[in-house]
């Protein structure tokens, strides 16, 4: 098939990532069908579905200023059963009780706020060179050191309907939390086992699933066109101010000089001298300076 001409447009794709494939499946079909540099804003698992938001040119430059960003996931934990992946797709070990509702909804509570999680071992964290999940798969021996996850919030939506001894729960934690984690240490607290059985992400900072693009309008491979509607402009998801600079000379900003400027610390939205996003600028102790530019 012939290769799409490359896109003119940058910023940001909300993709609907289907489960069974991988994020990297999802980048490769945007890197293909733009013609563009593209990456994803945080992996999802391939048993998981979702919020994929993908940078589209340029816009991968400013993938350090959404680290911070809240994620919403719905997760359905299966209990009365272990794996080696804390998910469906490892080798199942039954074993364990069934809690109640209730027993869920008493521990709930102790996850909110900020925790020390052991990763899983089937993951992408790196040990000695290595990832956790390559040497898990080889049979290796090692331990991830717990790190520290933020979750706001957690709610019990109820049994599943498709999975027995299953439940739903509404999860909204800060980058960088394991789910599957979750799932582990929900069930230790409860005095039994439980693995992942489904994920579904619903939010990744500005980009909800309501306005995701399903994953098989990217495997239609649309015209340029029509791909180019779907691209979600970059100033427009960070959440910055607008910066204005009024100061005499104020355009040798763009030469690298720091500007005096009357605005809070703190990082804004810089605007060219045509009024075309031109990338962020930081203001601290009363200058501002350009620090990361898009063209």
């Amino acid at each position: 098939m012939k290769k799409p001409p490359k896109i003119k447009t940058f910023g940001f794709l909300n993709v609907d990532k289907p489960s069974g494939i991988v994020s990297s499946a999802v980048v490769n079909k945007i890197k293909w069908l733009t013609g563009a540099p593209s990456g994803h804003l945080g992996t999802l698992d391939p048993l998981a579905s979702g919020v994929l938001p993908v940078g589209v040119g340029n816009a991968t430059r400013l993938f350090d200023y959404f680290l911070n960003k809240k994620k919403e996931y719905i997760a359905e934990f299966t209990f009365g059963v272990s794996s080696d992946t804390l998910d469906s797709t490892g080798t199942l070990v039954y074993g364990g009780e069934i809690p109640s509702a209730q027993e869920i909804e008493r521990v709930l509570p102790e996850f909110i706020g900020e925790n020390l999680q052991i990763p899983p071992k089937y993951s992408a964290k790196s040990v000695g060179g290595k990832r956790g999940y390559e040497l898990a798969r080889a049979g290796v021996e090692f331990e991830l050191a717990p790190k520290k996850v933020q979750i706001y919030e957690t709610q019990l939506l109820g049994k599943s309907e498709n999975t027995k001894n299953a439940y739903k729960i509404k999860i909204v934690c800060g980058g960088g939390t394991y789910i599957r984690s979750i799932g582990r240490d929900l069930a230790e607290k409860l005095g039994t086992n439980a693995v992942m059985s489904y994920l579904r992400r619903t939010q990744s900072g500005a980009f909800g699933i309501e306005n995701a693009v399903p994953f098989s309008f990217l495997e239609s491979d649309p015209p340029i066109d029509e791909l180019e509607k779907y691209i979600i402009p970059t100033e427009s998801v960070l959440p910055f101010e607008r910066l204005e600079l009024t100061c005499p000379r104020w355009e040798k900003i763009f030469n690298g000089v720091s500007i005096p400027c009357d605005c809070a610390d703190g990082e804004y939205k810089f605007y060219n001298l045509d009024g075309s996003f031109y990338g962020v600028a930081e203001v601290k102790d009363g200058k501002a300076k350009l620090k990361t530019k898009l063209c």
